[in-house]
């Protein structure tokens, strides 16, 4: 029996469930969302907080620390300058998960593990606009692209046989395809 024994194995040894922990925290530091599995997002939770706080202080020797988890340095500045100050008012709680339901493969219980306040969620809407305005450029410069799709077709050198895709022939009786196997060298 396993009584007050915290944390899950996850079906891992101790160096792999590790592992598997840095790579997510590196995961979530990087896009700050991530979609896991539910077990998996309740343990990553208390490291990434951890990783936070640190982030918070700021000294050298939570830097080292950090650097024990998130194991590129670009991404250990990018914790210390700009993650740990959005939430210098806050005492805790940094990640909330949010239950996404059963995996369609294998009935896992899907959950996202997301930053509480996060920025790349604004930047949507402008980018709509921008295509609405590109949309009239692309009927001005159609006439330039077709002079220019012939003149590349004409400068094009043949190919020659058995190099390329397999042919294409007409279909058979019952619907289906048939192609020519592709000539050894």
């Amino acid at each position: 029996m396993r009584h007050a024994m915290r944390g899950r194995k996850l079906g891992r040894t101790s160096s792999h469930r590790e592992a598997l922990f840095r790579n997510q925290l590196q995961s979530l530091v990087t896009s700050e969302r991530i979609v896991t599995t539910l077990p998996k997002a309740k343990e990553l939770r208390p490291i990434a907080e951890k990783v936070i706080t640190r982030g918070k202080h700021g000294s050298v020797h939570d830097r080292r620390w950090v650097l024990r988890w998130v194991l590129s340095r670009d991404l250990v500045k990018k914790v210390f300058d700009d993650i740990a100050p959005r939430f210098a008012d806050r005492p805790g709680g940094y990640l909330r998960i949010v239950k996404l339901g059963p995996r369609q493969g294998d009935g896992a219980e899907m959950a996202v593990l997301e930053l509480v306040e996060r920025e790349s969620v604004a930047p949507a809407e402008p980018a709509k606009e921008a295509k609405a305005k590109k949309a009239p450029k692309k009927e001005k410069k159609e006439q330039p692209k077709k002079e220019a799709k012939e003149s590349k077709k004409a400068a094009a050198p043949k190919k020659e046989k058995g190099a390329g895709a397999p042919k294409e022939h007409k279909t058979k009786e019952g619907g289906q395809k048939t192609r020519t196997p592709r000539k050894t060298v």
